[in-house]
């Protein structure tokens, strides 16, 4: 991304488990429908994000949060020229839900109700809980992550409901995705899948989009870089990846991984490889450039903007 004018750093703190962190700034990028295993809180600075999430596009601008919860096909782009520039947190479902059980009254399996909310102060929350995975302040990075992971469900959780499956066409697409996830690097056609499954190529592909928000081909190449992060996060060279989760070669699977996870395969690697080395963190172009353009969007931290981890709000202030 280098001279396009779009900076993004994905990576990791060992201080805490369980969880991804972004910053990024993007203009042309384009996120194809994919999913993540982890919630996606994701912190608009600047411009304006626009994904398509539930059948409708969702727009997130400067002062909301992008909000998506495990295995929920969503997309993403800029929805004004200059782009959007952003801080994402992705904790696991594990790390919400033991927040959720401390600090909140959601029974069943906690997750977020709207998928834009319009909340400054934690937007800047979660920019602050970057800036300190950044410095290496380990007790203050946890700290406003339970802040804002407990403020986000108090003013937009509750539980997501539970997919049973109750027809044929349901019980066919859920074994057409153990069939695709045993065999990725060499799946059937669709024809054949669906001719093993004892259905028609059309009602499969329907009933698969309905479980799973997207069709069998696409659902692979979600799943297919899903595997290839935790290969990535294992160690094994990206070349190697490629060729293992089914790709024909690593450009192949740079396109794609680029396409879903906003960095490269490589780029990604490299910073769960500085986890386990913390000395050898390189430079990282976007650090003082977030710092500073955070310092310009929110101002020196205020009095009011003190946190109360008891409440997940502002100390002093009246909202929930």
């Amino acid at each position: 991304m280098a001279g396009s004018g779009e900076l993004a750093r994905h990576w990791q703190y060992e201080e805490l488990p369980g969880v991804d962190l972004l910053r990024a700034k993007y203009i042309r990028k384009t996120f194809v429908r994919h999913t993540h295993e982890n919630f996606v809180i994701a912190a608009i600075a600047d411009g304006v994000e626009v994904f398509h999430h539930r059948g409708a596009d969702q727009y997130a601008g400067a002062g909301a949060l992008a909000l998506v919860n495990p295995d929920t096909p969503h997309t993403g782009r800029a929805g004004v020229p200059e782009g959007w520039r952003y801080g994402a947190v992705y904790p696991s479902p594990e790390v919400v839900a033991g927040i959720a059980a401390e600090t909140t009254t959601i029974r069943g399996t906690p997750g977020f109700v709207r998928p834009v909310l319009d909340d400054p102060y934690t937007v800047s929350l979660v920019h602050r809980v970057l800036r300190a995975a950044d410095e290496g302040n380990a007790l203050a990075a946890d700290t406003l992550l339970r802040v804002a992971v407990t403020r986000l469900l108090r003013l937009n959780g509750g539980p997501l409901p539970r997919r049973e499956v109750r027809t044929a066409g349901t019980r066919a697409a859920a074994r057409a995705r153990a069939v695709l996830e045993e065999r990725m690097t060499e799946p059937p056609t669709l024809e054949r899948l669906a001719a093993d499954l004892g259905t028609s190529p059309f009602a499969l592909l329907r009933a698969f989009r309905d479980a799973y928000g997207m069709p069998p081909h696409t659902w692979l190449t979600d799943a297919r870089v899903r595997r290839a992060r935790h290969l990535l996060d294992a160690g094994t060279t990206p070349a190697v990846v490629a060729v293992a989760v089914g790709f024909t070669d690593q450009p192949h699977l740079n396109r794609h991984f680029a396409r879903i996870v906003g960095v490269p395969p490589g780029a990604y690697q490299r910073e769960r490889k500085n986890v386990q080395d913390p000395k050898r963190r390189p430079p990282v172009a976007s650090d003082a450039w977030q710092n500073k353009q955070l310092s310009q969007t929110y101002g020196p931290e205020r009095e009011e903007n003190r946190t109360d981890l008891s409440s997940g709000t502002p100390s002093g202030s009246g909202s929930p």
